[in-house]
């Protein structure tokens, strides 16, 4: 694999990447793949270069080695993002350690994390001292926590066993950039975020997450503004969810939560270091009141609110009860701010309290007056807060002067990035139009391992009896199977609808398959069980799209119940529509089907997740076939043979199942 010409960096890449190289020496499962070489040459070219590179590696193509390779090779100080914590200790904990050894490259490797993925001693000892817990959970999540506590070096929170993410003590045990105070903390000396960022400084490698690389664009306080302009390669695994990452963290919020969150804050410091001195319950219970009348004039005349959705900004911001609601935010903890400033010098919690105050009061301020140009606005409702958000478009412009201030290689990677030459998925939002491109099949055989199915004279996706065909056939194809499927759905409400009936289909035929929805349970724990027990069918929506890696013969059916189209109502899809149409151009080509292209191909891959898996996709959707946009939909997709008919797909189960 060694190239004829080329840089010193690309014949030790070759020779690593080669049959006896150190790859094949360290594991005797390895087998060389042309393609994953010919990205690890492009890495490498960048790499010298200091250029940008965009590369679509399809699945199994092995694009972790690929970017990691050269970069560990290159002795280059170097920044990995991906897209979730889980993906970041998977490269720190296995990924990185494993070539480092086999490559005997002298790397030293940091993880970096947001504040909210550590422990902070001192709000530890304040939930600890001041008994303010919200349920019996909580006290029983703090007994354990404060026993690792004791012996943990990182202060990681994924270290502790049975900590759910979604946790209501978390936020009580961990800082915030507003509640967090720095040098004048009674523990600074041993915090552990500050542990983590100077270890970050001192590492050759260090590994990072999309969210924290942009709120740092926005806050400067994860750590990566001090880090990325010393190192020489950046590199953006997951790179499809680079700008959804970043569109949310580049705008401005103001959270309902965020101020019940203070006053609560604000009532504990205020009686602990300054009681008598000011009213401090009804200080914090007019914050706390502003804030929830906040969510009150927001949700409006919905009674109730199940699950999360946006709301257009014109449809609240004209009314007068959320007007009076906003000014009422601001002036509440305008007052407040005013109040902590009196009593700021006596302990450095007061002082912070003041800042968060005025804070508040700014964005309230800021959100009762228009929004700037270049940006939309939106209301994010939820069943216990509601969030104002003002967002940029996308992430061209601050990409870009990221990029411009130090000449350094720039790689981005995912296994979908678009559906033509120059991904312009994903080059356009990103800005990235001068980069070179790599676009990496995957050298899995589909057409032999793979059948496509989308079902004749199914009933349309707007059609009431639509969800439970979905799950009638569903069901039809898990029995051939004994299970062994994923349904996979673009709604919520699809979601419930189709987990229900399929559940209910199982009782009335008496088969003995489960039948996991999500929503039921934890994702991680839904996965095991569908694992733990192959006689299953899980239903999932968005997050089960991707990041979901089932091999073997545990999946061998994934059914989609309709073309992925972006929600055509969502604000910040109507604001890029306008965009378009401003700039002469057709929205539904360049934005809908581009963005259910992608959509698509990673819903659909899902399933062959290596050489020797088999399995069905259904698309049950009849656009795919009868529409003209449904022909490039097709072509996204990897190239699995169709079946015609049901008879033949049902056909194709049961071979797989012998």
């Amino acid at each position: 694999m060694t190239p004829a010409g080329g840089s010193a960096l690309e014949h030790a890449v070759g020779a690593s990447f080669a049959a006896g190289g150190a790859l094949a020496c360290a594991d005797p499962l390895y087998t060389p793949r042309q393609v994953q070489f010919e990205m690890a040459r492009a890495v490498a070219v960048a790499i010298e270069a200091r250029s940008a590179l965009v590369v679509e590696a399809g699945t199994g193509v092995g694009k972790t080695f690929a970017y990691l390779v050269p970069t560990l090779l290159s002795g280059a100080r170097a920044l990995v993002s991906t897209a979730t914590k889980s993906l970041q200790d998977q490269l720190f904990l296995r990924d990185v350690p494993r070539l480092r050894d086999a490559l005997q490259a002298p790397v030293t490797v940091a993880l970096l994390k947001g504040r909210a993925s550590y422990l902070c001693l001192h709000r530890l000892a304040q939930a600890r001292e001041s008994g303010l817990l919200p349920d019996r959970w909580a006290v029983r999540a703090l007994a354990r926590i404060e026993r690792w506590a004791r012996t943990t070096a990182s202060g990681d929170l994924a270290e502790v066993d049975g900590l759910d993410e979604r946790s209501s003590l978390i936020p009580l045990v961990t800082s915030t950039r507003e509640n967090c105070l720095g040098a004048e903390c009674p523990q600074y000396r041993d915090c552990h975020v500050m542990k983590a960022r100077r270890e970050a400084m001192a590492a050759d490698l260090v590994v990072v997450n999309h969210h924290l690389f942009f709120a740092d664009m926005s806050l400067r306080d994860t750590g990566v503004a001090e880090l990325l302009p010393s190192v020489e390669v950046a590199i953006f695994d997951e790179a499809h969810q680079l700008a959804e990452a970043g569109v949310s963290f580049l705008g401005t919020t103001l959270g309902s939560a965020q101020g019940i969150d203070l006053a609560r804050d604000l009532l504990a410091s205020g009686l602990q270091h300054a009681r008598g001195l000011r009213d401090w319950n009804a200080i914090a219970g007019g914050c706390d009141r502003a804030a929830r009348e906040l969510r009150i004039a927001a949700v409006g005349p919905l009674r109730e609110v199940r699950g999360s959705f946006k709301l257009r900004w014109d449809e609240r911001s004209r009314r007068g009860d959320f007007i009076a609601a906003l000014e009422g935010v601001g002036q509440a903890f305008e007052s407040a701010a005013e109040a902590l400033g009196t009593v700021a010098d006596a302990a450095p919690d007061l002082a912070k309290l003041q800042e968060r105050s005025a804070d508040v009061a700014a964005r309230a301020r800021h959100f009762a007056q228009d929004g700037a140009p270049g940006t939309v606005r939106w209301i994010d409702l939820g069943v216990h807060q509601v969030r104002l958000v003002e967002s940029p478009l996308d992430i061209r412009d601050a990409l870009r002067e990221q990029m411009a201030r130090a000449p350094k290689a720039w790689v981005f990677t995912s296994a979908t990035l678009g559906d033509d030459e120059r991904l312009s998925w994903f080059t356009e939002s990103a800005g990235l139009d001068e980069a070179q491109v790599l676009r990496a099949g995957s050298p899995f055989d589909y057409a032999a391992h793979a059948r496509l199915y989308v079902p004749a004279g199914f009933p349309k996706p707007n059609d009431p009896a639509h969800p439970q065909a979905v799950a009638m056939l569903a069901a039809r194809c898990a029995r051939v199977l004994g299970g062994r499927s994923f349904v996979l759905t673009t709604t919520l409400r699809a979601l419930q609808a189709i987990g229900e009936r399929l559940r209910e289909a199982f009782d009335e035929e008496g088969d003995a398959i489960a039948v996991l929805i999500q929503g039921s349970a934890p994702k991680r724990q839904l996965l095991q069980q569908f694992l733990d027990n192959p006689a299953s069918v899980l239903v999932g929506s968005q997050s089960f799209w991707e990041g979901i890696d089932v091999r073997g013969d545990a999946l061998q059916c994934v059914l989609i119940d309709k073309l992925p189209f972006p929600p055509p109502n969502d604000p910040l899809v109507e604001a890029r529509v306008k965009r378009l149409e401003a700039e002469g151009r057709n929205a539904f080509a360049d934005y809908f089907v581009a963005e259910a292209a992608v959509s698509l191909k990673q819903g659909a891959g899902r399933l062959i997740r290596s050489e020797s898996d088999r399995g069905l996709l259904v698309v049950c959707d009849p656009r795919l076939a009868g529409m003209n946009y449904g022909r490039r939909l097709r072509e996204a997709l990897p190239p699995m043979a169709r079946v015609a008919n049901e008879t033949e797909a049902l056909e194709w189960l049961g071979q797989l199942r012998r």
